[in-house]
């Protein structure tokens, strides 16, 4: 049996995504916005996120492989799907699920420095430094959350649980 502990509920999801898009809309008004949202645990996020902007953009995904099916961290990340659309002198914001060992979003952002963009920044739904390994700036955030492993709203646990449509910390 798991046992689910509600740290972030809808309504704060809602708050919280609704003042980060009305802070990137303010921040990026007349740029070109390309969203890069990281697929499998950012779908959520991203979708409501890019929703909830005022200012047009456009969405692309990446998709990186780390965790596979286990609650650890293989500390190997591998590309799986690249972005599609061109990136060159346009302003980047790698949307992410969460941060927790910084390996991912590293890579990610070495990976995507080499395109050209005029900038490149990094939007996270949850900023979860207790595991952290290589430092990464966020750049912008909706949640601080210091520990615990967590699942919902796109966050997972061996493909389980992501849409749930709060974030909850699992205790097995």
């Amino acid at each position: 049996m798991t046992d689910l502990n509600c740290v972030v509920s809808e309504e704060e999801i809602a708050r919280g995504v609704s003042d980060l898009a009305r802070r990137i809309s303010e921040d990026y008004k007349d740029r070109d916005l390309v969203l890069v949202g990281v697929l499998n645990g950012a779908f959520i996020f991203l979708a409501d996120l890019a929703r909830r902007l005022t200012i047009p953009h456009m969405v692309d995904f990446v998709r990186v492989k780390s965790y596979g099916r286990s609650t650890e961290s293989a500390g190997v990340v591998t590309l799986v799907k690249d972005v599609e659309l061109p990136l060159a002198g346009k302003d980047v914001l790698l949307v992410e699920d969460i941060i927790d060992t910084g390996l991912s979003l590293a890579f990610l952002k070495e990976h995507l420095a080499g395109r050209g963009a005029r900038s490149l920044a990094v939007c996270v739904a949850v900023d979860k430094p207790e595991r952290r390994v290589t430092a990464v700036d966020v750049d912008y955030r909706c949640f601080l959350i210091k520990e615990g492993f967590l699942v919902g709203y796109g966050l997972d646990c061996a493909e389980r649980y992501r849409s749930l449509p709060a974030i909850y910390e699992i205790k097995p």
